[in-house]
């Protein structure tokens, strides 16, 4: 059995992420050999440093450095944004056309009607050197982070009813959780110290005055994915699915979890009566408790923040349900 050193296999793996595609040039000495220019998908890398393909003729079988003739082509990069709230400075001008020493802090959601003089400044502010990898060109080290992070640039765009300054970074393969903070912590500094503070010391003409942006402040920042900023956050103690019925209708549906609405239940029996009787059957093999029913009720229509949305206030739920208006039964 053949010892593959570790740095080489860590090289293999940071260079061919799983999902590059496999081109087979000739195959070794394989009794039933894939055929020259088949093209597969590399799964994963293994200790021996085999590539393990799953090839587009349906066959999965492994090719060797060495020993089988590929080429390797790594996937395309997958665009990541990091979110991270927005500031600034306004100086307004007097009807002398000077401009106050004394500025109003503004924040993100007044910034809404800025954002394409901002994303302007911003793309202005890039070094030349920058064109290709964009803030990657400074990141300084050789490491997995600098070889699956292609490039990331700052922009800014509206979300949620705010603007949000974001780091959008075109990445190969897939980051861990270790990799990914430390993308984070490099773009942090960059955003607070270094290219952030830069940017945040030239003006940006708007109607009435000057504005200064601040892609990183003091007061509660941070910088998370999308799915972290932006995710639903649900009560403790939901189940993934429970069932109910309309109160019009009577047509049984599902309630998911962190989800928008209901969706029409496979199970509908077509009676009123019936489908009351079985969400409860339903629910009740799950563990879901009426507590919990009703928490999913309202979350989904109403929105999982509001405090119906939590089983543990029980008592306010049928408030909530008949404040509303809801009709789920």
């Amino acid at each position: 059995m053949r010892e593959v050193p570790r740095e080489w296999l860590d090289f293999l793996r940071e260079q061919y992420p799983a999902g590059s595609r496999i081109q087979l040039k000739e195959m070794g000495n394989d009794l039933n050999p894939i055929p020259p220019g088949t093209m597969g998908t590399l799964r994963v890398i293994d200790d021996l440093g085999t590539f393990h393909v799953k090839w587009d003729n349906g066959r999965e079988l492994g090719v060797v450095i060495g020993e089988d003739r590929f080429s390797v082509h790594p996937p395309e990069p997958t665009l990541l944004k990091l979110y991270m709230p927005l500031t600034a400075d306004f100086y307004p001008r007097d009807e002398w056309g000077d401009t106050s020493e004394e500025g109003e802090e503004w924040d993100s959601r007044t910034l809404l009607d800025y954002g394409d003089q901002i994303l302007g400044a911003l793309i202005r502010e890039r070094a030349p050197e920058e064109n290709e990898r964009g803030l990657m060109r400074w990141y300084g080290k050789q490491d997995s982070v600098d070889s699956k992070v292609r490039s990331a640039v700052f922009i800014v765009e509206e979300k949620a009813g705010r603007l949000w300054g974001v780091a959008e970074c075109q990445v190969v393969g897939k980051l861990t959780p270790t990799e990914l903070a430390r993308l984070k912590d490099y773009l942090s500094g960059q955003a607070s110290d270094g290219w952030g503070e830069n940017f945040e010391q030239h003006e940006i003409q708007v109607d009435g005055g000057e504005l200064y942006v601040h892609l990183w402040n003091s007061d509660d920042w941070s910088i998370r994915t999308e799915q972290e900023r932006f995710a639903p956050k649900v009560a403790k103690g939901l189940p993934e699915l429970c069932f109910s019925t309309l109160a019009s209708t009577g047509q049984l549906i599902c309630i998911k979890r962190g989800g928008s609405g209901y969706y029409p239940s496979p199970r509908d029996t077509g009676n009123k009566e019936r489908n009351v009787e079985l969400a409860d059957e339903l629910n009740e093999n799950l563990g879901v408790t009426p507590a919990q029913r009703q928490a999913m009720e309202i979350g989904s229509m109403a929105g999982w923040d509001v405090p119906g949305a939590d089983p543990g206030n029980y008592e306010i739920q049928r408030e909530e349900l008949e404040e509303g208006g809801m009709t789920l039964g």
